[in-house]
């Protein structure tokens, strides 16, 4: 391998030597020769020189390996990607899993020209803010305070695809994926993979494109999972202490079911007479991070439904958990819910509600750092290895810069970049300092 950075031969011999110790158990769970060599090559393309991070231009960096080789390995070897998922999680929560971790749940698109790659239609994208033509994948991330490990991404089929037989084959679609699921189903099955595999984690967390989900609220209930969501502001609640009673017939027929003492009205309408506190979360590249919260005890509106008098069909009163209101300094106002203790101070709320943010530096950097957005095959099964290989090189990455930041806590004095993809495509990141703790030595994320 003949590229260097910036740093010169003895640097990318180091973090290439540490690549190959660190991905050990990820070949002995490949079983196999030419997989174990193909492997390390397509991670160290990952995150070598390059603006261009698929098969080819990988190959020709590279010169140990060829075109060929590569492109069975990711796209054509008959080979099972489950066992290095789990080595992946394994190290995910040897790096920062436990019972403070977050698990966040979020989703990403991969724009895409065309209609013949796996997935790909016109479909709102989240990280894009509007409709587009592209592949999205559902994604966990393990994150510990400010470090991002990115341990699952799975392909939403559109049922634009999942109507089509012909079009699901093509693509080679397994056939226990060609059925419809929504992307919070999606999230539920990853979720369960991850606990499966001994994950440790504290709360999940998602925006209300899952929040919204009131099957995946209870859901994650039902497994024991403590969760922080985002809903809309016309989300319906009910007062903590609603009851259900039998409520006394005037004329005609005896009622039959119980039903609330109280209306359900909207989570903001509920937050509007609530006592609002200005909370800092945390620090920002500019400061402190402020904003305006609020928080009461309801009882979330989406227990079954029932006819409730002259309102017609309501959702009858359900878990008990916490309604959290944010007022940002931009005017905007998010609603969301979660099931932390009825105890939990407003300042961890509102900790819980914005963690998710590192999130999407995980996306940025796997899309601009490490080429997940570069993958030029069509099929499912090529889509999701090179969707695997930039995980473990994004894990292999963190696991660095940590070592890196204990280094320089341990010994302060002047900085070196523990990030091999730190020159890539004219990124010009600002000079590190000693490590203050162990997330000064990572990226710095654009403030939310």
């Amino acid at each position: 391998m003949g590229d260097r950075h910036s740093g010169g031969p003895t640097m990318d011999a180091a973090w290439k030597s540490d690549l190959e110790s660190w991905l050990t158990p990820f070949l002995g769970a490949l079983r196999h020769k030419v997989r174990a060599r193909m492997c390390p090559a397509y991670v160290a393309g990952l995150i070598g020189i390059g603006d261009r991070k698929s098969v080819q231009p990988m190959a020709a960096r590279d010169g140990g390996v060829g075109y060929d080789q590569l492109h069975h390995f990711i796209a054509g070897g008959v080979w099972d990607a489950g066992p290095l998922e789990k080595v992946l999680l394994t190290e995910a929560d040897r790096t920062v899993g436990g019972p403070e971790a977050w698990l966040i749940v979020d989703d990403t698109a991969l724009p895409k020209k065309g209609e013949r790659s796996v997935g790909v239609a016109p479909q709102y994208a989240s990280d894009l803010g509007k409709n587009a033509n592209c592949q999205t994948l559902v994604s966990l991330t393990l994150a510990s305070g400010e470090v991002p490990v990115m341990v699952g991404l799975r392909l939403f089929l559109p049922e634009s695809w999942t109507s089509d037989p012909t079009r699901l084959a093509r693509a080679g679609v397994p056939d226990d994926h060609r059925g419809y699921r929504t992307k919070p189903e999606i999230a539920l099955a990853e979720i369960d993979r991850a606990r499966t595999a001994g994950l440790r984690f504290g709360c999940v967390l998602a925006d209300a494109g899952y929040g919204l989900s009131a099957p995946f609220r209870q859901a994650l209930s039902e497994r024991g999972l403590t969760w922080a969501v985002g809903i809309g502001a016309r989300q319906k609640v009910y007062p903590v202490d609603v009851a259900l009673v039998f409520p006394v017939s005037g004329r005609g027929r005896p009622r039959k079911n119980h039903g609330p003492d109280a209306k359900s009205v909207s989570a903001e309408k509920t937050l509007a007479t609530a006592p609002w506190r200005t909370l800092s979360w945390r620090r920002g590249t500019k400061g402190p991070l402020k904003a305006r919260f609020a928080a009461v005890r309801i009882k979330v509106a989406d227990g079954p439904p029932q006819r409730i008098g002259d309102m017609g069909q309501q959702h009858l009163p359900g878990e008990e958990a916490w309604l959290i209101g944010e007022h940002r300094s931009n005017g905007e106002r998010k609603y969301y819910l979660s099931n932390l203790p009825a105890g939990t101070p407003l300042k961890r709320l509102a900790g819980a509600i914005k963690a998710r943010w590192i999130c999407e530096q995980a996306h940025q950097q796997l899309k601009e750092e490490l080429g997940l957005d570069h993958f030029e095959g069509r099929s499912w099964t090529g889509l999701h290895r090179h969707a695997l290989m930039t995980m473990i090189a994004y894990a292999f990455l963190q696991s660095r810069r940590l070592k890196q930041a204990k280094r320089e806590k341990m010994n302060p004095g002047p900085a070196t970049s523990a990030d091999p993809a730190s020159h890539l495509h004219g990124h010009h990141r600002r000079p590190r300092t000693a490590a203050a703790n162990t997330m000064s030595a990572l990226p710095q994320a654009a403030q939310l």
